[in-house]
C-alpha cells in the first residue's frame, strides 16, 4: 500500500470531486498523433481516477465527458468520441456495477446518437440500486443552458401557480438543476494547463476549491493518482 495513501485523512476528504478532462488532443498532437489518439489514451486514466475515488470512498465523482460546445468539433473527431464512449460503456458496465457504483448522466441527451443514449441509459438502469459511490457523466452538457432551463421551468411553474415568486431561493433553484440530487462540488480539477471553467457546473462550484494542472488527463493519473492508488 502506498505511503501517500496511508497519510490521507479519511475524515477530511471532499464529498464531490469534478474533473474537466482537458488536453488529450493537444497531448496527442505533441507526439505527432491525431487528436483522437489522445482521447483513446485517456480511457485508462479515467478508469483509474474512478478506481481511486472508489478506493478512498469519495462518494461523488463528476467527469466532464463531452461539452455542448464539443459538437462544434470536426465531425470525424465527434464520431470517434461517440464511438469511444459506447465501446467504453460496453466494456466497463460490469466493472462499474461490481464496484457498487451508481452511474448518472447529466446534459442534453436528446442530441446524442440513439445508440449512445440507449447504452448510457442501460448502464444507469443497471446500477440504479448501487450505493457504494456515484459516477456522474456530464455529456452534451453546458452549464449556461442548464441554468436557463431551470429559469424557464421555474417561470412555467410560477405561471401555473405551482411556485410562488416569494418562495424562490437558492434551495428551490437547485431543485431545477440536473444535479438536484447531488451535493455541491468541493473540489474541481482541470487538466491541460488551461485556467478557466469552460461552462462547467457554474452554480455547483460556487464554494469549490479549484485546481488547475498543467498535465493532460493521462499525465494527471501518472503524476497524481498513481502514487495514491498503487
Amino acid at each position: 500500500m502506498s505511503l501517500i495513501k496511508d497519510k490521507i485523512d479519511s475524515e477530511n476528504l471532499p464529498k464531490h470531486v469534478a474533473i474537466i478532462m482537458d488536453g488529450n488532443g493537444r497531448w496527442a498532437k505533441s507526439r505527432g498523433e491525431e487528436r483522437t489518439f489522445g482521447h483513446k489514451n485517456a480511457i485508462d486514466a479515467v478508469r483509474n481516477a474512478i478506481n481511486a475515488c472508489n478506493e478512498i470512498n469519495i462518494p461523488y465523482l463528476t467527469l466532464y465527458t463531452f461539452s455542448s460546445e464539443n459538437w462544434n468539433r470536426p465531425s470525424d473527431e465527434v464520431s470517434t468520441l461517440m464511438n469511444l464512449l459506447t465501446e467504453t460503456l460496453l466494456l466497463e458496465a460490469d466493472e462499474i456495477f461490481s464496484k457498487g457504483l451508481r452511474m448518472h448522466v447529466i446534459g442534453d441527451l436528446d442530441k446524442l446518437p440513439p445508440l449512445v443514449k440507449d447504452q448510457l441509459l442501460r448502464v444507469v438502469e443497471l446500477t440504479k440500486e448501487n450505493t457504494k459511490g456515484n459516477l456522474v457523466l456530464a455529456i452534451s452538457y453546458g452549464s449556461q443552458k442548464e441554468i436557463l432551463n431551470a429559469v424557464k421551468n421555474i417561470s412555467a411553474d410560477v405561471k401555473e401557480g405551482k411556485v410562488d415568486v416569494e418562495s424562490i431561493d437558492e434551495k428551490l433553484f437547485e431543485n431545477y438543476l440536473y444535479t438536484k440530487d447531488f451535493p455541491p462540488v468541493d473540489l474541481l480539477i482541470r487538466t491541460s494547463g488551461e485556467v478557466r471553467i469552460s461552462n462547467f457546473l457554474l452554480w455547483q462550484i460556487a464554494y469549490a476549491e479549484l485546481q488547475f494542472l498543467k498535465c493532460s488527463m493521462a499525465g494527471f493519473y501518472k503524476r497524481y493518482l498513481l502514487p495514491v492508488y498503487c
